[in-house]
């Protein structure tokens, strides 16, 4: 009889298949930072191009330098710089170090940028235009600063200030104080311009979402059937898309049944449909969005 020791020995171990990222530390560090850096740009751009001239205030500590700029006339970028240092001087006292360079850099740089680009001559004077081109390139932007792993700032330290102290959701929190910044631009501009803020936001999270996780949509399939092996046979070798086993009960029946995970592309689910009805005419199928999807034959997201 073989003891605990022995049986390990005849177990072969399985080999490593994580895979060695595609690039060096120091090249993804540098690439986090110019991605930082260029949407970082693109925000103030799109700030001095098409929301201040605009009077747009679309949340956040540039919504509330805009209306200070309305009603005071100091320039935007000081006001940001005057909000953004003492509210990242509070989160590293309230929450700690983690925030880090990249959102202490985030915090100085942006305002920098507004200032060096608030002599641009604004492309349009349409409201409905500038809110939805500046919440265009301010959700790139970023999209672009999260893709580098950093921060902004801001309200975004007051939200997780809240949430640490209070227990507030961050999200609520997110939610709460872009709220207050854009009804105090109803109150203090117009209702008007508060209603082209709440395009503006609606437009960077929408574009966010893009930059974040692309453009092209996945599906993911789940299939109950009676026949799994029929039908993992086709998908694996006629669609040649790999697939999870997962283990389902009826809730009538109580009877143990595989359900079948698969994801495909948009491409593909017709072919999908149409081998699963061959398979197993009586099959039941759910298809899902699958808003991002990493690994083999899918994104590659090594860096």
């Amino acid at each position: 009889m073989s003891t605990i020791d022995e049986r390990k020995h005849i177990v072969p171990a399985l080999p490593n298949k994580r895979r060695a990222p595609r690039f060096s530390n120091n090249t993804r560090t540098v690439f986090s930072y110019v991605a930082m850096l260029a949407g970082a740009f693109f925000i103030a751009a799109s700030f001095n191009l098409f929301l201040l001239p605009n009077r747009i205030a679309s949340g956040g500590v540039s919504g509330i330098s805009i209306i200070l700029n309305t009603l005071t006339h100091i320039p935007a970028a000081y006001t940001q710089w005057a909000l953004n240092i003492p509210l990242f001087i509070a989160g590293v006292l309230v929450l700690g170090k983690q925030f880090g360079v990249k959102t202490a850099v985030g915090s100085i740089v942006l305002p920098l940028f507004v200032l060096l680009t608030s002599h641009w001559t604004p492309p349009t004077s349409d409201p409905l235009l500038s809110a939805i081109y500046g919440g265009l390139g301010v959700g790139i932007g970023l999209g672009l600063v999260f893709r580098g792993r950093g921060s902004t700032g801001g309200l975004d330290v007051a939200a997780q200030i809240l949430h640490r102290v209070l227990g507030i959701r961050l999200g609520l929190a997110v939610a709460m104080l872009d709220g207050l910044v854009i009804l105090s631009a109803g109150l203090f501009i117009s209702l008007e311009n508060a209603l082209y803020a709440l395009i503006a936001l609606f437009t960077t999270s929408k574009t966010i979402d893009v930059i974040q996780t692309g453009l092209q949509t996945s599906k993911a399939a789940y299939i109950i059937s009676r026949d799994p092996e029929r039908v993992s046979a086709a998908i694996l070798h006629e669609l040649d898309r790999g697939l999870t086993r997962l283990q389902g009960t009826g809730g009538f029946t109580g009877d143990d049944r595989p359900v079948l995970l698969t994801v495909v592309g948009q491409n593909e689910v017709l072919k999908l449909k149409l081998l699963v009805r061959d398979a197993d005419p009586d099959a039941f199928v759910i298809i899902t969005n699958a808003a991002e999807v990493l690994g083999e034959g899918f994104r590659d997201e090594r860096i």
